[in-house]
Formats: structure tokens, C-alpha cells, sequence
């Protein structure tokens, strides 16, 4: 056995090279490397060293930040060579010799996670101090070294992002966040993961709110900020929309109201020849799923008040602009087309917003 690659019973092979510099204490046995092999390679001024427990880099030179990534996977994540701990799946690929380890029960994110979705704002790996590293709630972990460890009830469907386990966006930032107190900072995340495309500000929001992160002071104003950029970005959707897909022009951002009578709503746009009213369902819950409901409420009352005067009402959704805008055009060119075969709509006012 040499010190850079020990000889085993278990070929590498199969592993990519950041796998064969970080393995764990189960992984090197694995191999045929006793535990005080391991440890005498271990000590001071030796050719390996121990980034985390039980996790060791082979090699005594700075770790890398792709090093640096794994060990905190494997630390959390407590993966074998062989596979995952009994009864855990693996992750999707990890039968393929090609993939990454089966990093069971452990994602990559917070900060470290906006890097590897390429965040401009988001800071470099190796200027991190710290990696934080999504567990299930029950895990018996604690943070380490260079290991946040932050807990979850439920952990969500991770993505894979060069090879690492990553938190959705949303989560991501939220945990991001948790740990940031400069507004400055965390407006430019906000904003940057709307208006890149990484997710709609409903489902950040959304996120935020149950972190239970919605209350704090330098938060406000970033949300507030979120959402302008939301929308700003969906109604060019929508301009874009009318425009690519040979739609007829509406009226944009307008009042309705009854001839003497009360306010009846604001839209985004409306056809009144057609009687046909497109509203954007931009939804943004502060306070949970109740409030939700509240606004998902008020928007079914105002349909329902609309369509009692003969006005037909599309909703749509920034995020189905976003994916799927020739559908949506095919949502509001039949809505106007089936005007001609519906009574005739009540006379109503139409009024800039």
C-alpha cells in the first residue's frame, strides 16, 4: 500500500478522482485500510489528514473546494463505498460508476448551494468558511469543522448540480438567508434568483414563511423588492406573449367598474369587445397557507363577480408565462373566440389603473 492510494480488495476505479482523494473511515476499510493505518497517516506532518469525523483527505496539501464539498456530503451524509446505510434509497444515478457517490439523506445548501447554481452575488467556495449541509430533522449530527449542519421535518427532492446533491433554489435561499443579517445582501440574492429565472418570487416567498424568517426587519424590504421584480418580469411575459403569438391588443392595467356603480376590479388586461379578462395570479403568501387560502379567495371572489356580468376571466400563473406561453395563448385566443357564442356582457367602465 502507498500512502496516495492505498491497495484493497475494493478497486477505485469506478470513483472519480475527488472520491479517491476524500473517503470516510468506513470507505478506507472498505479498501483494506485498518483504523490505525489511518490514523498513523493521520498524525501531524503526514501524508494524509482528517477534514471532518471520520472523513479524510489523502493528501496533506490545502483541500480543494470540490474536496472541501464532498467531505461535508460524506460527513452528513455517512455514505459507504458500498452503498447506502440499510433501508435509505441512494440518489438517482448512484448505481452508475460514472455518478457520485450515493450521498443518501444529505444535500448541499445554503450559500455553497447559490454558487454551484451559479449565483453572481453568491460568494465563492473557497471564500466559505463554512458549508451547510441539509439533514433530516431525527439525524444525531452536529455541526463541525468546516459542516453546518441544518435540520429539516421533510427533506426536499435534491437536484444535482455538477455532480452534488444540491437543495432546490428556494430552500437554498432560505438558508441562505437565516444566516445573513445585510440587507444589502440578501435583496441582491432575492432579486437575483427572480430575475435569472431559478424560481418565482411566490414559491421564495412561500419558503421564507416557513422558515418563520418573514419577521425580520432587513427582510422586508428585500420581499418588497422580490415582488416588484416579479411582476415586472411576468407582465413583460405577458406583453411578449400577446405580442409572439398574434393575440389582438387589450386595454393594459385597467379598473372595471359599474356605470354609477361600485369598483368591480383591477386587471392586468382586458378585451372589451370579447369581454374577456386576463389577470396575473401573483400570490404571496406572508403568513403561511392560511393566508393563501385568503387571497386565493379573494381572487375566486372577484371572478365570480366578473362572470356574474357576463365577463369571461384567465388566470395565469408567472411561472406558466415562463414555461409554457404558447399554451397560455391558446387559453385567451379561445376565450375570445367563444365570445361570439356567450350572451352579450354587461356594460361596464373601463379606467386606467
Amino acid at each position: 500500500m502507498t500512502y496516495d492510494t492505498p491497495l484493497s480488495p475494493r478497486p477505485l476505479r469506478h470513483l472519480t478522482d475527488v472520491q479517491r482523494r476524500v473517503l470516510t473511515t468506513t470507505q478506507l476499510r472498505a479498501h483494506g485500510v485498518t483504523t490505525a493505518e489511518t490514523n498513523d497517516h493521520s498524525r501531524p506532518g503526514g501524508p494524509w489528514q482528517q477534514l471532518l469525523p471520520g472523513v479524510y483527505l489523502l493528501h496533506p496539501g490545502p483541500p480543494t473546494a470540490e474536496e472541501r464539498l464532498h467531505a461535508v456530503l460524506l460527513y452528513a451524509a455517512r455514505s459507504s463505498l458500498g452503498g447506502p446505510a440499510p433501508g435509505v434509497p441512494s440518489q438517482p444515478g448512484a448505481e452508475d460508476p460514472r455518478g457520485p457517490l450515493p450521498y443518501t439523506d444529505a444535500m448541499i445548501t445554503g450559500l455553497a448551494a447559490l454558487t454551484l447554481y451559479g449565483f453572481a452575488c453568491a460568494p465563492a467556495l473557497p471564500s466559505l468558511e463554512t458549508i451547510d449541509v441539509l439533514v433530516p430533522r431525527l439525524r444525531r449530527l452536529r455541526s463541525t469543522g468546516c459542516a453546518r449542519v441544518i435540520r429539516t421535518p421533510a427533506l426536499p427532492a435534491p437536484r444535482l448540480v455538477t455532480g452534488v446533491p444540491v437543495a432546490p433554489v428556494p430552500r437554498a435561499l432560505a438558508d441562505a438567508v437565516a444566516q445573513l443579517s445585510d440587507a444589502g445582501t440578501v435583496r441582491r440574492l432575492l432579486t437575483e434568483a427572480v430575475r435569472d429565472g431559478h424560481c418565482e418570487p411566490a414559491v421564495v416567498v412561500r419558503e421564507l414563511s416557513q422558515a418563520k424568517l418573514l419577521g425580520r426587519p432587513h427582510l422586508g424590504d428585500a420581499v418588497d423588492s422580490l415582488l416588484a421584480e416579479g411582476r415586472a418580469i411576468a407582465e413583460d411575459r405577458l406583453y411578449r406573449m400577446v405580442r409572439e403569438h398574434g393575440l389582438p391588443d387589450p386595454v393594459w392595467n385597467v379598473d372595471l367598474r359599474l356605470p354609477g356603480g361600485p369598483w368591480l376590479g383591477g386587471l392586468d388586461a382586458y378585451w372589451p369587445e370579447q369581454a374577456v379578462a386576463l389577470e396575473l395570479d401573483t400570490r404571496a403568501p406572508r403568513r403561511g397557507d392560511r393566508q393563501d387560502d385568503e387571497l386565493w379567495s379573494e381572487y375566486a371572489r372577484k371572478r365570480e363577480l366578473l362572470e356574474r356580468f357576463g365577463i369571461t376571466v384567465v388566470h395565469i400563473t408567472p411561472k406558466k408565462l415562463r414555461d409554457a406561453a404558447e399554451q397560455q395563448a391558446t387559453v385567451v385566443r379561445t376565450a375570445l373566440m367563444a365570445a361570439a357564442d356567450r350572451e352579450p356582457a354587461a356594460y361596464v367602465v373601463v379606467l386606467p389603473r
